[in-house]
């Protein structure tokens, strides 16, 4: 792959990073200052409107899609800048563009990175991956491929959010036995990115990893008027979610092969340093209670109606709350949190909010679906994967569902296509954006070990993404309907 470094020459001037600042701005002056753009009509008629604040939203989008990839100043900076447009060109009030910025879904992050951090610092990261260097032995093959399946495993009962934020701490212990200090190497790329990109690998096979299943299978159940069971929704993404897992180990195993094919000694090492660390200490036995409690009362809104009412920020803000009560965390420590990961996703949720209240998300949708319209009905849901899959890496999961279901749904039975598969599909594609960083929390965590720069995440997540592609095309046409899934109309 290729490197996104830019030269700086004699003079101390950035060429490339200043190059794609101005691009970014000349792709927001050309789609704001355009003329008005034609509706977008679905198969029943409705126009959708591409109004004023619609095309300068696109401006927006493609102004910090260009700014996050080549990261042409901090990517939290990127995202003020997001909210500084809205409010500057009167696409929506400021205090709406900004107000996203502290939106629930963003204190999520914040409270799973605190997770993370006491993990730390308590000692848990450091026994967890001691342990787990003493299972999976000393080929790096092996211990990568260990960290995938623990990622994977645990996004079966928690937010994929949280598990990142668990497991990111854990990974940096590894990485630190791997003797390169804090150098870029493939091995280290392939550890944190892989971490990301299974994380949405996993989070896709139950209710648990993610809020977007249940909100797309609330929308199925509205238009379709039919009943997707959790364990329905398991038996089908199972194998897929693990299929994508082990495929994404093949990957990293190619394209970010190790530098070092094992590391001598260090299963010895990790037995001698597990040793030293003693019994767990109470500190430790604390913190593993808070965060445990939080996890069993989000896993049981799923089953208990008395609690689907809260939310689970709120929830999970309640173990933040607690390490500073208990003393596990101190003020000085909040110097550690990441900020310009958060305010990533503050932007992200602006930028999100704003195609879909002003409309221009709809307007996308719709054109590009209807260019399938009377397509082979695999091409039909391939696209609608396709589409799912770049706008899940644009705005959030949730709402690239719920822009391209509704009008899917609609035009399936014309094409002899059945909801289920569209459904499922759908799914799939939005659990595992592999290109942008603002595509899912973890991907962003992932970035704070500075292993990576997003250029190179966007680039080998091309790759990536033609093979999810494939891995959902294969089963759309072959696996799922084996499994006994509809696909076509009779």
């Amino acid at each position: 792959m290729a490197n996104t470094s830019v030269a700086v020459d004699s003079s101390g001037v950035d060429w490339k990073k200043l190059g794609f600042l101005f691009l970014g701005l000349f792709l927001f002056a050309v789609v704001y200052w355009s003329p008005g753009w034609p509706d977008a009509v679905d198969p029943m008629g409705k126009h959708f409107v591409l109004t004023r604040e619609a095309k300068a939203a696109l401006a927006v989008f493609l102004l910090a899609g260009t700014w996050w990839v080549f990261e042409v100043v901090p990517i939290g900076v990127t995202s003020l800048a997001i909210g500084v447009l809205q409010a500057l060109f009167l696409i929506r009030p400021a205090k709406i563009a900004f107000t996203d910025f502290t939106v629930p879904s963003v204190f999520f992050i914040f409270a799973s990175l605190m997770i993370g951090l006491v993990f730390t610092k308590t000692g848990l990261t450091k026994r967890l991956a001691y342990k787990m260097l003493m299972i999976v032995g000393e080929r790096t093959s092996m211990i990568m491929l260990g960290c995938f399946v623990v990622t994977a495993a645990l996004t079966h009962i928690m937010a994929h959010t949280a598990v990142a934020a668990t497991i990111y701490p854990l990974l940096v212990s590894i990485y630190a036995m791997y003797g390169e200090g804090d150098a870029r190497t493939k091995f280290g790329k392939a550890l944190f990115m892989g971490m990301a990109y299974v994380a949405g690998a996993g989070s896709i096979i139950t209710l648990l990893g993610a809020a977007r299943g249940a909100v797309a299978l609330g929308f199925f159940k509205e238009i379709m008027n039919q009943d997707i069971s959790f364990f329905q929704l398991t038996y089908y993404m199972f194998p897929i979610g693990w299929l994508m897992t082990f495929a994404l180990w093949g990957f990293f195993m190619i394209f970010m092969k190790p530098e070092k094919d094992r590391i001598p000694g260090l299963r010895d090492r990790a037995r001698r340093l597990n040793d030293e660390l003693g019994g767990l200490t109470s500190k430790e036995i604390l913190a593993a209670v808070i965060v445990g409690g939080c996890i069993l009362v989000m896993c049981l809104q799923n089953f208990l109606p008395a609690l689907q009412a809260i939310n689970k920020t709120g929830i999970i803000l309640i173990s933040t709350i607690l390490f500073f009560v208990t003393g596990l965390l101190s003020v000085e420590d909040l110097e550690d949190v990441p900020w310009n990961i958060i305010l990533l996703f503050g932007g992200a949720m602006s930028i999100g909010n704003c195609l879909w209240e002003t409309g221009a998300a709809n307007w996308l949708a719709v054109n590009w679906l209807l260019m399938f319209q009377k397509a082979n009905w695999f091409i039909f849901v391939m696209s609608i994967t396709f589409f799912v899959m770049v706008m899940t890496n644009f705005i959030m999961n949730v709402a690239a569902i719920a822009i391209s279901l509704p009008v899917a749904l609609v035009i399936a039975p014309y094409l002899g296509v059945a909801g289920e598969v569209i459904l499922f599909a759908s799914l799939v594609a939005a659990g595992m954006p592999f290109l942008l960083l603002v595509g899912a929390a973890p991907n962003a965590i992932a970035y704070d070990s500075k292993q990576f720069t997003p250029g190179e995440f966007f680039l080998y997540g091309i790759p990536a993404s033609i093979l999810l592609m494939i891995v959902t095309g294969f089963a759309v046409f072959i696996l799922w309907p084996l499994m006994g899934m509809p696909v076509t109309l009779n």
